[in-house]
């Protein structure tokens, strides 16, 4: 049974700014409307069960259908969306299965490209990597809560600054989909995170930086585990705590 941890709403609905998906030009069309849809679902800018409705995504992208349509198509053959039978679209809702296979996954192979970059990185990415960190904590410290856009995106330069130290164009694309199908995961995680409080959200991060500098491989896949395991631990334990409410929001999905 899908586990839906919050009531499905159409896109905007939710919370969403507005101005994360601005005018495209006509130039490189069906690519533009393409990339500010999945960088969108990257950063966790849409929630689990947000409905995405052709003609309000072409309306707010002031352009046509086609491109829209397009761009939606590859994003469920990716995976990162799914198909309803009114030929709308919807970002997956959460399931345990769907949170523990994504989990694994991501511990595995962004265990492994952080293992083939250690040897890569040179002290102006450790410079680079600890101001990431820092206009991160200072983000948190300004809102005392997890802002949405802003610290997903540095989280996600965090991350791929590391990642593309490997080198590698087969794992590098990989990866992208793993968060392009953890978006929404990442989002509900940082709501329970700001309700929750505790540890700040670089905690992790700040440790990953210091493994990497001391060339410890094992602490610096440690780490990383880690940090991805937080944000999905964070849903497990809420599905567990109200298991009873969210089988009830997802049946009114």
């Amino acid at each position: 049974m899908a586990v839906q941890v919050r009531k499905t709403s159409e896109v905007f609905a939710g919370g969403m700014d507005r101005d994360v998906l601005s005018p495209v030009g006509r130039e490189t069309l069906h690519h533009r409307v393409y990339a500010q849809l999945r960088n969108s679902l990257i950063n966790g800018m849409f929630d689990a069960g947000d409905v995405l409705r052709i003609t309000d995504l072409a309306d707010r992208l002031q352009t046509s259908t086609m491109p829209v349509r397009e761009a939606l198509g590859r994003l469920v053959s990716e995976q990162a969306l799914e198909s309803l039978p009114n030929r709308s679209v919807r970002v997956p809702l959460i399931t345990r299965e769907r949170l523990d296979d994504l989990a694994r996954a991501r511990i595995l192979i962004e265990g492994q490209i952080v293992a083939l970059a250690l040897p890569n990185l040179v002290a102006s990415d450790f410079a680079a990597l600890k101001q990431i960190n820092v206009d991160c904590d200072t983000a948190f410290e300004r809102h005392r809560k997890d802002i949405g856009h802003a610290t997903s995106v540095l989280n996600q330069r965090f991350h791929f600054h590391i990642y593309h130290a490997a080198r590698s164009q087969v794992l590098i694309p990989i990866v992208e989909s793993l968060w392009l199908q953890s978006g929404a995961i990442i989002r509900k995680a940082a709501h329970i995170h700001d309700e929750q409080g505790g540890l700040m959200a670089t905690n992790h991060h700040w440790a990953l930086i210091d493994a990497l500098e001391r060339r410890d491989i094992e602490g610096a896949m440690q780490s990383l585990s880690d940090d991805i395991s937080r944000s999905f631990d964070l849903i497990r334990n809420r599905l567990d705590a109200e298991p009873d409410a969210a089988a009830e929001e997802a049946s009114h999905g």
